[in-house]
């Protein structure tokens, strides 16, 4: 995707978004540089349990995910970031032929993916810059493997219904008949944890809330002032997901490519959703693409990682 098609692409989805009922933002714009590495740094949070626990589970568990993965691998992950527990992985298993990251934000992703391949210098690693929630074009030139997504993190609780279904099309498309998925997926669980994870002690999550709007200032132009907002992260139970928002702290306006956006006091930008689930609603939603073969929890039940395999006939 070339710059002019990208911020076209971006300057659409914004405007679609600022100028709806409930002002929204598509959540993949907090990943800029910056914004992956607070993302970073909420991971380390004492209050963020879910990515300590699924590297746990990860960690505990690494032999039998080997096994479940066959003999040789091509790990591809879509929005890979800093690829932190798929080192895990390139570390614990002896069955990865291949890496490929994938990502929106391209210069931290091909750092990364340049401290990788010096880590492990006997694993192919080839980075993609694209939004894993379209089609995606693999590269040509790949070892010999059978192709297994790796989505931790329980990213597709990010998405909207029809986002989900529309990127488990895309991973059925990558991993074909033969291949596997291995997903993380956050639980329901009491509701303080949740709030506390969404609303750290520390401000980072509310830094890495704002920080879409400085994004979206350098890509675009605009003239969002982030002080004018504060974070504020919900949870919604007919939905059964944390919402994360940012609300107007007084009356403004602000230049979207020469539309006016107005403000009013109080009013909320909706900038990510954060869908929990039970074991049988999670099976449910993928059960079109896939069949759940495998799950792992941690003794709390808080987090789960699952392997799928393609639904045959």
């Amino acid at each position: 995707m070339t710059k002019v098609k990208e911020r076209t692409s971006m300057l659409d989805e914004v405007l679609h978004g600022l100028t709806g009922p409930q002002k929204s933002l598509p959540s993949k714009y907090f990943y800029d540089e910056r914004g992956s590495r607070l993302f970073d740094e909420i991971t380390e949070l004492e209050e963020y349990y879910p990515t300590r626990t699924e590297r746990n589970i990860l960690e505990q568990n690494i032999e039998e995910i080997e096994c479940h993965l066959g003999e040789e691998a091509i790990l591809i992950e879509p929005g890979s970031g800093s690829s932190d527990k798929t080192r895990i992985l390139l570390k614990g298993l002896n069955n990865i032929a291949g890496y490929i990251p994938i990502d929106i934000s391209g210069d931290y992703l091909f750092s990364v993916a340049s401290e990788l391949q010096k880590a492990f210098p006997e694993i192919t690693i080839q980075a993609l810059q694209a939004d894993y929630t379209h089609s995606i074009d693999l590269p040509d030139a790949l070892p010999e493997g059978r192709k297994v997504v790796f989505f931790p993190g329980s990213t597709i609780g990010n998405f909207k219904r029809d986002t989900v279904d529309r990127f488990l099309n895309v991973v059925a498309d990558i991993v074909g008949s033969n291949g596997a998925f291995l997903i993380g997926a956050d639980l329901k669980k009491d509701i303080d944890v949740l709030l506390a994870a969404y609303n750290d002690s520390k401000g980072i999550t509310a830094e890495f809330n704002k920080n879409i709007l400085r994004h979206i200032n350098r890509e675009l132009g605009t003239d969002f002032n982030p002080d004018l907002f504060d974070h504020k992260a919900i949870w919604n139970e007919e939905e059964s997901r944390i919402e994360m928002h940012l609300i107007c702290r007084e009356a403004h306006e602000v230049e979207v490519a020469g539309t006016t956006v107005s403000f009013r006091k109080g009013e909320s930008i909706h900038t990510e959703n954060s869908h929990k689930y039970t074991l049988a609603e999670f099976s449910e939603i993928v059960s079109p693409w896939f069949d759940v073969k495998k799950v792992w929890t941690d003794e709390k039940d808080w987090f789960s990682l699952q392997y799928l395999e393609p639904k045959q006939g």
